[in-house]
C-alpha cells in the first residue's frame, strides 16, 4: 500500500427531506422524514451527487478515473466494503458538506489477475460539526475470462438469532441507482452486466445491502459504528436473508452463500 496525494474534493448539498422520503418508500418502509428530522444511518449516500457530462463517463457509467481516483488501467470497479462512524445526526432540510480524499492506493496480483485497490476517506459536516466519518474501499479488476472457473463464494453462518427475508427486483435497483445517482451499468443494463462483466443478472448494489443491514440494526438501537465487506454478488432475481447474531451481521444468498459480512455497534 502507498499513501495517495492529499487532494480534497469538497461538495455541498442540502439534505432534501423529499429525497430521503423517496428512499424510505423505495425500501418499503413506513418512516416519515421531514425538515429537521435526523436522517437514518447511511442516507448521506443519496446526496452529494458527482454529476458528470456523458463525455466524462467511462464505459461502465461511472465518472472516468484519472481525476480524484487514479487510473490503474483496470476497467471493472467494485465497492468492496467500508467502515462508518456516526458521530452526530445529519438533519434533513439543512446544508451539509462532504470532504473526500484518496487515502491510499495499491496494485497487486491476485488469483484472477491484477487488482487495483483504492481507499477513500469521506467526512460529512453539518452546522460546524463532523457528523459522519467513512472509509470506502474500491477494487478495480480486469474483464472476466469466460473460460475461467467461477470463484467459490464463502458459505454464510447458520447461527443467526434474527433473520429478515428480503426480495429484490430490477425496479428497486433502478430506483436506488437513481436516488444515489449511480450510473454503474451492472445495476440496470442486463446485457452489459452479463456480456461485458460476466454476471448472471443485474447486480444488487453493495451499499444497498449495507443500507438494509444498517436499518435492521437501527430498528433495535442507534447505530454508532458499522463496517462491512462484500464477499459475493447477489442478483436482482434472488431473495436473501439478512442475519444478525450480536454485533455480527451478514447477508445469506438463496444457495447459502455469504454475500456480505458486517459488524455493528
Amino acid at each position: 500500500m502507498q499513501d495517495a496525494a492529499q487532494t480534497d474534493q469538497r461538495q455541498t448539498d442540502v439534505m432534501d427531506p423529499a429525497r430521503a422520503q423517496a428512499l424510505v418508500v423505495a425500501l418499503g418502509r413506513a418512516d416519515q422524514i421531514g425538515a429537521g428530522d435526523a436522517l437514518p444511518p447511511f442516507f448521506h449516500q443519496i446526496y452529494f451527487w458527482d454529476a458528470q457530462p456523458p463525455a466524462q463517463l467511462g464505459r461502465d457509467g461511472h465518472p472516468r478515473v484519472g481525476g480524484l481516483i487514479p487510473d490503474m488501467g483496470l476497467p471493472r470497479r467494485m465497492w468492496a466494503g467500508g467502515a462508518l462512524e456516526f458521530l452526530a445526526p445529519l438533519r434533513a432540510g439543512r446544508q451539509a458538506e462532504k470532504v473526500t480524499r484518496v487515502e491510499k492506493t495499491a496494485r497487486k496480483d491476485g488469483r484472477t489477475g491484477p487488482l487495483g485497490f483504492v481507499t477513500l476517506r469521506h467526512e460529512i459536516w453539518q452546522d460546524g460539526a463532523l457528523c459522519v466519518s467513512e472509509t470506502q474501499d474500491l477494487v478495480y479488476r480486469e474483464d472476466p475470462d469466460p473460460s475461467a472457473p467461477r470463484p467459490t463464494p464463502p458459505s454464510a453462518r447458520d447461527d443467526a438469532t434474527q433473520v429478515q427475508d428480503v426480495s429484490f427486483d430490477s425496479t428497486l435497483l433502478f430506483r436506488y441507482s437513481a436516488l444515489t445517482f449511480n450510473g454503474h451499468r451492472i445495476h440496470y443494463d442486463l446485457d452489459y452486466a452479463k456480456d461485458v462483466e460476466g454476471y448472471q443478472g443485474l447486480v444488487v448494489h453493495g451499499p444497498l445491502l449495507a443500507q438494509l443491514l444498517m436499518l435492521m440494526a437501527q430498528d433495535a438501537a442507534p447505530v454508532q459504528r458499522f463496517a462491512f465487506r462484500a464477499t459475493a454478488p447477489l442478483m436482482h432475481f434472488e431473495s436473501a436473508q439478512f442475519c444478525r447474531n450480536g454485533g455480527d451481521m451478514w447477508v445469506r444468498g438463496p444457495d447459502g452463500r455469504q454475500c456480505m459480512q458486517a459488524t455493528v455497534a
